[in-house]
């Protein structure tokens, strides 16, 4: 009889566990299937990027706002909590002093809650999305710290390094705007040291930054014009902007 009551009492949670598990599948598929969340969605540049390789990219419009990234902070999924300065809309201004950990929270929370696979782009994708706007002689890249941060304050055709409100700057012919503004961007690439060995990306101590010239900031870096740069002149401002490899269609509720 105790071996009987045992065999009904294990099928019986092998039954249970088998729905949980079902469920749980459906309830993924489901999940996919309703598509992105366009409450979330950013608004993205009126064409894809068409690299050399003809591969697309969606690109979002403006850089990640004051007002979207402070979304992210309310929901607890940012640590980093942003003000505008006084008599700026924070649904207007660019989002800066943001480190490499603190850009990879707002990735998180932006996919979970869009329902949709952002990322940041290499720095080959930044470079061939900005090639229209950006100056035709780049600010040359300076290796020795001392030259580092004697930066082109007073090189013409510069963009101003104080913070302005989106859509201040060029738009690219993909509707891309303010690629060449006075906030660098962050991309998803390591930059390993003047070595160019591989590193593991968990391990990596700095990244590179899109904008007027090339620039490699160690990860935790915010403020690079106080926390220094790996590589080229320091940036006026760190903030990112989101890309997709998939085009955004519909959306779901």
């Amino acid at each position: 009889m105790t071996v009987s009551v045992s065999h009904v009492i294990f099928s019986s949670l092998l039954k249970i566990v088998a729905g949980m598990a079902t469920v749980t599948l459906v309830g993924g598929a489901w999940w996919m299937l309703r598509g992105p969340d366009l409450s979330y969605v950013p608004e993205m540049a009126e064409h894809a990027v068409v690299l050399s390789d003809d591969h697309k990219i969606f690109v979002q419009k403006f850089e990640v706002t004051v007002a979207e990234w402070n979304q992210c902070h309310a929901d607890g999924a940012c640590d980093l909590e942003l003000r505008a300065p006084a008599h700026e809309d924070p649904a207007f201004l660019p989002a800066t002093g943001l480190n490499f950990v603190d850009v990879n929270q707002y990735l998180d929370w932006i996919n979970r809650h869009s329902r949709h696979p952002f990322r940041l782009p290499t720095a080959e994708e930044w470079d061939f999305m900005a090639k229209d706007v950006l100056p035709e002689e780049p600010d040359p890249i300076f290796t020795d710290p001392a030259l580092s941060w004697a930066s082109s304050y007073l090189i013409e055709g510069l963009a101003p390094r104080r913070l302005v409100r989106q859509g201040s700057f060029s738009v690219s012919p993909e509707g891309i705007v303010d690629l060449d503004g006075s906030v660098w961007e962050w991309t998803e690439d390591c930059f390993a040291g003047d070595g160019g060995g591989s590193i593991d990306r968990d391990r990596c101590p700095a990244f590179f930054a899109g904008g007027e010239h090339v620039a490699a900031i160690p990860f935790l870096v915010r403020d690079p014009a106080r926390g220094g740069c790996a590589v080229g002149s320091p940036p006026a401002h760190l903030g990112l902007r989101l890309v997709t490899n998939k085009e955004i269609k519909g959306g779901g509720v």
